[in-house]
């Protein structure tokens, strides 16, 4: 997930760039170089501009991200020009500043469809040296987003725990369940699942939005917590669905469990939406039989709550 402090960092950042443009334009006015104080002087409202904007919802900080990147190539298209060996480090300013600001595609198909205008803009032609110099920055800069994204998405696919709630993902959740119905039959202990319904979650998006199915899915794991046990499982088997193991659990125990996860649940009070509805259900592991024969009776249950 996102952390909630990149918004905040972001405004921060584009606002240190507006009074840093500001102290260029009264180092330009102090110094006498007249002629260059307009442009760090009208740019410097649009990057506090920018940071407002990222501050608000998804579409405004998207805007403020090609804010501050036309701010950027404004200042790198006025300083290329004439700076002899310098204009090189002016060079690699638009690639690296497209790529922090925009994501990797858009970025590099930008980054190079713009290179002949730095190029031309940095030595006056597109010489071979130079231009190879700009392509290999671009390729360079770009293995780093690319990395990034790379490792999230292996962290992602590999991770058991379901992206909303504290929950494990439905594949790791049948393979802990099996492994639990193979040491129960080995060691001769009992097993329970209780199958828990939250029909809330499938309207939560509807009248309140992501934060409010985020909120409803918190309370109800927290509820399921704080009545198990730290080796009893809960997963999550579709988006209201979930299936909460109880190893070495008969099947009443496993129904004393489910009335106070639901009573738990009735008492606990949601913004807007009152008590936090859950219907359940119980089945239990005969010894000997196989791990498909619960699983049938598990899915049976678990249809039959969500149909209500």
């Amino acid at each position: 997930m996102p952390r909630t402090d990149t918004p905040r960092l972001l405004a921060g950042l584009y606002a240190l760039g507006a009074v840093l443009l500001l102290g260029q334009a009264l180092w330009h006015y102090l110094v006498g170089d007249y002629a260059r104080i307009l442009l760090p002087a009208l740019l410097a409202p649009l990057l506090l501009t920018a940071a407002l904007m990222r501050l608000g919802q998804q579409e405004t900080a998207r805007l403020s991200a090609y804010l501050v990147l036309i701010c950027g190539y404004l200042l790198v298209a006025t300083s290329l020009p004439g700076e002899g060996r310098l204009a090189l480090l002016w060079l690699g300013l638009p690639p690296v500043l497209t790529l922090l600001l925009l994501p990797l595609g858009p970025a590099t198909l930008l980054n190079l469809t713009l290179a002949p205008i730095w190029l031309l803009l940095a030595d006056g032609g597109l010489s071979l040296p130079l231009s190879l110099a700009y392509l290999a920055l671009v390729i360079a800069a770009g293995l780093a987003p690319w990395g990034v994204r790379h490792q999230q998405a292996l962290l992602l696919a590999t991770d058991p725990r379901d992206e909303e709630c504290a929950a494990l993902k439905a594949a790791p959740l049948l393979e802990r369940l099996e492994s639990e119905v193979e040491r129960a039959d080995l060691l001769g202990q009992r097993l329970a699942v209780v199958v828990l319904h939250l029909p809330q979650l499938e309207m939560a998006d509807e009248p309140y939005g992501g934060p409010a199915r985020l909120a409803l899915l918190g309370s109800f794991c927290g509820t399921v917590a704080e009545h198990s046990r730290d080796h009893d499982l809960l997963g999550r088997l579709d988006d209201a669905d979930f299936w909460l193991v109880l190893p070495d659990t008969s099947e009443s125990g496993a129904l004393l469990v489910r009335q106070r996860i639901e009573e738990a649940a009735a008492g606990a009070m949601l913004d807007g939406s009152g008590g936090l509805e859950v219907r359940g259900g119980t089945c239990s592991h005969s010894p000997g039989s196989p791990f498909m024969a619960l699983k049938r009776r598990l899915d049976a249950t678990t249809r039959r709550l969500a149909d209500g």
